[in-house]
C-alpha cells in the first residue's frame, strides 16, 4: 500500500470500543496512546484486535497547539 502521508507511526493496537456507527480505536506509540475515530465498517474491515501491531497515519493541513 503506497499513501501520500508522510506521519506514519507503528504501534500496537490497545482497545478497540465499538458503538453503534463508530469505533474508537486507541494505538500505542512509543509513549503516547493515539485515539481515532473510525467508521464501525471500517473497523470491521480491518478486524482490529488489541495487541496487533497498526499504524496512525496520519493527515492535517493544520497543526493547533495551546498552552
Amino acid at each position: 500500500m503506497k499513501i501520500s502521508a508522510r506521519n506514519v507511526l507503528k504501534g500496537k493496537v490497545v482497545q478497540v470500543k465499538k458503538g453503534v456507527t463508530t469505533a474508537n480505536v486507541k494505538i500505542k506509540v512509543g509513549g503516547a496512546v493515539i485515539t481515532s475515530t473510525i467508521t464501525l465498517e471500517a473497523a470491521k474491515e480491518l478486524k482490529l484486535k488489541p495487541g496487533e501491531s497498526a499504524y496512525a497515519i496520519i493527515k492535517a493541513s493544520d497543526v493547533m497547539i495551546g498552552k
